[in-house]
């Protein structure tokens, strides 16, 4: 498995794989790898000859410095289990200033109002950084498909927003969220979680579906006081926010319309860990 540290070696790579026509995916990761994202790798390589997973922890989407210092980080054990995995896959693991250089800063984007709700009313400034380091990756990696999970909902419409207003050619790949058995939501912050703790998360996803349940039936502002009041009701958990909006804007729902399709959206605490989730309702 090839590992590249620097932009010049990936450039390379990818001006060796053109010459032959060979395609190419690409996974952009932060580490700390789980099922969730391995997922994401086999689909890339049941879609494409070659593989590129990036391995980057990007400092411009952190507007909580400590969260960026606790963000967990496990290289050599990420490269273990995407060395087990079937195809031809090269990772691309660079430091802060092989992509930023000296000045570690974000470019501003127009995301058409798809940032000023949810995860952007919340973390200022947070999509901006997702761009920059998406928008880098994909202007030097080039490849023909890039995939992204739908835990991150808003993140995967954000960065679609983003490829069209910069004219990126590159097909944008969804792909569904892999739970754990309880339901909660893969993700790298579970580890963080503390272990008492742990048996109450699959709380987020039983609200979620309850929710769901009574979307078909019930106003978006009932399902939502419904969701608010259940978090409510828990000790261990402390809400940041319960959203329903249009699956494409975003938009929060004032009054549900026929033939549009609609998600529910939460952020909570758990022991100090902030958890995301989403899922479909229609």
């Amino acid at each position: 498995m090839k590992v590249f540290k620097t932009r010049e070696e990936v450039r390379e790579f990818r001006e060796a794989l053109r010459s032959k026509a060979v395609g190419l995916g690409l996974v952009p990761t932060m580490g700390a790898l789980h099922t969730g994202h391995l997922e994401l790798v086999r689909r890339a390589a049941s879609e494409n000859p070659e593989v590129l997973v990036s391995i980057f922890v990007n400092p411009t989407q952190f507007n909580n410095p400590r969260d960026l210092e606790n963000y967990p980080k496990s290289l050599e054990e990420d490269l273990a289990l995407l060395g087990k995995l079937p195809g031809s896959i090269s990772v691309f693991a660079p430091e802060i200033a092989e992509m930023y250089g000296d000045a570690i800063a974000s470019k501003h984007y127009d995301f058409k109002g798809l940032d000023r709700v949810m995860e952007g009313a919340y973390r200022p400034g947070h999509f901006d950084g997702v761009g920059t380091i998406v928008e880098a990756l994909l202007r030097v990696v080039l490849p023909h498909r890039a995939y992204f999970g739908e835990k991150d909902y808003q993140q995967l419409q954000i960065v679609r927003q983003m490829v069209q207003e910069e004219g990126i050619t590159v097909e944008i790949i969804p792909c569904p969220i892999v739970r754990e058995a309880d339901g909660l939501a893969m993700s790298s912050r579970n580890r963080l979680l503390p272990e008492a703790l742990r048996g109450e998360a699959g709380f987020i996803y039983q609200t979620l579906q309850q929710a769901k349940g009574r979307f078909g039936t019930e106003s978006a502002a009932k399902v939502k006081a419904f969701a608010r009041e259940r978090f409510a009701s828990h000790p261990d958990f402390e809400l940041e926010y319960v959203e329903i909006a249009g699956a494409e804007d975003l938009r929060p729902v004032r009054r549900k319309q026929k033939n549009k399709k609609y998600r529910v959206f939460v952020a909570a605490y758990l022991g100090g860990v902030r958890l995301i989730d989403n899922i479909a309702l229609n």
